[in-house]
């Protein structure tokens, strides 16, 4: 077996070379995606505001919101503005520590979107299931403790993956047909074994996310129970008003997520651009309409930003 000086190997830059074979619509992609960008960081920006500003959405439910608008920030401000300069000025040099920043934040931020979105139906789930006792359940300290929570199991699920790629020798090219840096996409430029790259990258993040997933499935079926042994019409559509955009934002989620996982894995008949087309797709779309979602199917939020857009003036 070869022996590689890894640390030379792998200190180079990489050229991160965009959509290979739409390189002449670089400048056309890049027009809806600053401003699906733009969308983005104004709506949970504003989100932000709102819940650090009204005292009326100092509530679980919204503090896990919070958190969800940070970390969709983390990941599209993580690929999206070097994937708009290679859009506008072509192919773009990332340092190697950079690229492995780069890969960190966006994994991480994508497990962290799945956990929190896991206490979001916990949230609901107590609301929903035993409302008496919501606030002896949720109260601050326990609130604190599932953020951190949630943030350390996803900081410990994915920062294996930096150490894996760390160890490789890059003796190739060091030219990535891709906006961003990517796990697996990285890996595959090594010139050595990435069977463990490969089974870790897959194995760990996607039952991980699946356990998130059969936990919310779970939380959902119990609320659905409670919903409808409510005695009243109007209760049971105000139940299912609080979840529905919790159920939409769940949905824009996980349906791509597990696309792009498994055509990664799996599609080797699937053309590359779609997948790096899918892959930009994946880490601008849910953030920017997360707080869409949640500012039209959300009546707290709904009107705190039509006070903040057309506040009431007095005469």
């Amino acid at each position: 077996m070869a022996i590689y000086n890894v640390t030379g190997y792998n200190m180079g830059a990489f050229t991160l070379l965009g959509i290979p074979g739409l390189e002449q619509y670089h400048i056309w992609i890049s027009i809806p995606f600053c401003l699906i960008y733009l969308v983005a960081i104004v709506g949970n920006s504003i989100l932000l505001y709102l819940i650090a500003k009204e005292h009326s959405l100092h509530a679980p439910m919204f503090f896990f919101l919070s958190m969800l608008a940070i970390t969709d920030l983390i990941l599209s401000t993580t690929c999206v503005p070097k994937a708009l300069s290679i859009f506008w000025f072509g192919p773009q040099e990332i340092s190697f520590p950079g690229c492995l920043t780069q890969l960190f934040f966006l994994h991480y931020s994508s497990v962290l979107d799945s956990a929190i979105l896991l206490a979001m139906a916990f949230d609901r789930y107590v609301a929903i299931c035993s409302p008496l006792r919501y606030t002896t359940v949720l109260t601050p300290r326990t609130i604190v403790t599932i953020a951190v929570g949630i943030s350390f199991r996803s900081f410990c699920v994915f920062v294996p993956c930096v150490f894996l790629v760390n160890r490789l020798p890059f003796c190739r090219t060091h030219d990535l047909p891709h906006t961003y840096c990517e796990h697996i996409g990285v890996a595959r430029l090594a010139c050595a074994d990435i069977s463990v790259n490969i089974w870790y990258g897959f194995c760990v993040p996607i039952m991980t996310v699946i356990i998130d997933v059969i936990l919310i499935a779970v939380s959902y079926m119990l609320i659905l129970r409670a919903v409808f042994c409510l005695p009243s019409q109007d209760a049971r559509q105000k139940a299912l008003g609080t979840c529905g955009s919790h159920i939409c934002v769940i949905l824009m989620f996980y349906i791509p997520a597990f696309f792009s996982i498994l055509a990664h894995r799996f599609g080797h008949n699937v053309p590359q651009t779609f997948h790096i087309v899918f892959a930009n797709l994946y880490v601008i779309i849910p953030p920017a309409l997360n707080p869409v979602v949640y500012g039209v199917k959300t009546k707290q939020i709904r009107e705190k930003v039509i006070l903040l857009l057309f506040p009431k003036r007095s005469y």
